[in-house]
């Protein structure tokens, strides 16, 4: 695999997933620890998939990263 495409791989991955979490729940908490748990599985997932990364690791990166898009995109 090129180094090109494997970046763009966990981007393509990673798009749609941080999207979805972000429509999860009515409040700010609600859709912090659903957009958490999305993101914690989903980067366990890539992590597990790259092997350039632990699933632990990919799990605690996207696992911050849902829970803050979620909490970001609470509706008014």
């Amino acid at each position: 695999m090129s180094n090109i495409v494997k970046p763009v791989r966990i981007v393509a991955l990673l798009v749609p997933i941080a999207l979805l979490a972000s429509a999860c729940g009515d409040t700010w908490g609600q859709r912090a620890v659903t957009g958490g748990a999305i993101g914690a599985g989903a980067g366990a997932a890539v992590g597990a998939a790259t092997g350039g990364l632990s699933v632990l690791g990919g799990a605690l990166i996207g696992g911050a990263i849902g829970a803050g898009v979620g909490a970001a995109t609470t509706p008014k």
